[in-house]
Order: structure tokens, then sequence, then C-alpha cells
């Protein structure tokens, strides 16, 4: 699997990686049994939340024994998100994910307590070796920018927001604004949200005809695509082993410029947005 450099974090990250949520839905052995697979093919980033029911349980089962290949990001509630609320959370990640540190800990959105205390949490977490990074997730450049005069510069080591073939808002703003930075960005819900363009669509036409010069799929040519430029990865989840091992296969796949076009052409980014999508 491709690693990147991941914002200022001083670890290369695999670019495919494992979301979680909703995975607490599945048949758990099973569940497990996926993350596991992605694992053995190198989809070492597996991404989580509090917010995630039992996911962080799941998680922890998974990569028993196995911590020190894992990139493990978790994200606190905006509600818990005070400079105590924060280190608590984040604690009570940790005995879920039955494992001493994370590392990366994400702001799941903006909320209600000041940048200041949420960072100063993250910060003191840090310090005590619970995390090794921190970053954000869903934030607009506004609040980017306000993210980034409350943490200092090159702390934020990533923001992770929606990013499909359908929803490419952050291509306007947020994606630029993050590389001039030198943040990474996280896509999660790279095939969206049970609405993936099919074979009888224009656009799944597009995707099937790419996929077939290369002896790939279209959700492996989707998620090339999504990440065709060094600041980004995507994090797809997976509901079995044959699941993860058809995302991981898309981690060698390489598309032609005219491909890309192609791909763009097919799926407008369209207006930039008042807000930024979270769903």
């Amino acid at each position: 699997m491709e690693q990147r450099p991941f914002g200022p974090v001083p670890r290369d990250v695999a670019v495919i990686g494992q979301g979680t949520w909703y995975i607490d839905d599945a048949h758990r052995p099973t569940a497990v049994a996926a993350l596991r697979r992605g694992l053995d093919l190198g989809m070492t980033h597996i991404d989580t939340a509090e917010m995630y029911g039992d996911a962080e349980t799941v998680v922890g089962e998974a990569i028993t024994g196995r911590r020190d290949d894992v990139f493990l990001v978790s994200k606190v509630l905006p509600s818990n998100a005070s400079l105590a609320g924060t280190v608590a959370a984040c604690e009570r990640s940790l005995a879920r994910l039955r494992t001493d540190r994370l590392d990366c800990y994400l702001l799941h959105w903006p909320g209600s307590h000041p940048l200041e205390d949420t960072f100063a949490g993250f910060e003191r977490l840090r310090e005590q070796g619970k995390i090794l990074s921190w970053g954000v997730s869903n934030f607009d450049v506004p609040n980017l920018e306000a993210a980034w005069k409350a943490g200092g510069e090159g702390r934020i080591a990533c923001n992770q927001v929606l990013y499909h073939l359908e929803e490419r808002a952050i291509e306007h703003a947020v994606q630029p604004w993050c590389e001039d930075h030198g943040i990474a960005v996280v896509a999660y819900s790279p095939f969206g949200h049970g609405s993936f363009p099919g074979p009888r669509t224009p656009g799944g036409r597009v995707l099937e005809e790419i996929a077939a010069n290369h002896g790939a799929t279209a959700r492996q040519v989707a998620l090339r695509f999504l990440t065709r430029r060094p600041s980004t990865f995507t994090i797809p989840k997976a509901s079995s082993p044959e699941h993860a091992a058809d995302n991981a296969s898309a981690g060698p796949l390489r598309l032609t410029e005219d491909e890309l076009m192609r791909i763009d052409a097919a799926f407008p980014r369209g207006p930039r947005p008042r807000h930024l999508p979270m769903l």
C-alpha cells in the first residue's frame, strides 16, 4: 500500500485506510475479520470515534497484538471538548480501544467549546504520551483559520471531511487551504451513502470503462481519483474481508491524466456551497 507524509506527523501513513462508521452494525466476528484483513493488505490507517457506538471496541479487538502496525485515529465529540472533557473522552476511548495511545485525535466538528480549550486538552494528552498528534474534522476554511490561530503553526495534522465523486465541495477552498498549510486531508464516505453511481448512469459507465482498462473495479477507480492529490487520504469502510481486499486493491492502481480528466468531466464539482457538507 502506498504511504504518504501526513501533515506534520513524523510518519508516513497509508493513503487508503479503514473507516468504522456503522461497523458495529455488522456481524462482529465479520467486522473484526474485515479490519484484520485490511491490516494484512497494508490499510494500516484505522479511523474511529467515540460517536460511533461500539466501533471502538470492535477496533480494539481487531488490533489486539498488532497495535504497532496501526496508525490509529479517534475523535472527541464537540459536546465533550472542554479541556477536562477532552482528556476524559480520550481516556475512555483508549480503554475501549485497549491501547495506551492514539496516533491522532480529532475534534469531530466545530462546537461551542473554545478551540483554545480543546487544543489545550490535546496538548496535555500529547505531553502525557496518550496521543501523538491531533487534528480536526468537518472544518471549513473559516474554522480552519480559527483553528490555526488557536492551535499554532504546524500543530494541526489533518482535516477529515466528506468527499466522494458526487460531493466535491472541498476542492473549492478546503483542500487548497490545507495543502498551503501542510495539513493532510482525509476523505470519509468515499463511496457516498448508498448512492455510488451504478453502471447504468453516465458517470458509472465512465468508471466501468476505465476500470476495465486496468482490470479493476469502479470503486477502486473512485478511490484512486479521490486520492490523486498527494495531500489526500481516504478511509472507506468494509463490511467483510472480501470488501476490505477490494478496497486495498486500489492501492497499486494508477490512472492516466486522460482518465482523471474523464472522471472530472463525468462528476463535475459544481458551485462552492455556503456551508461545508457533512453527510
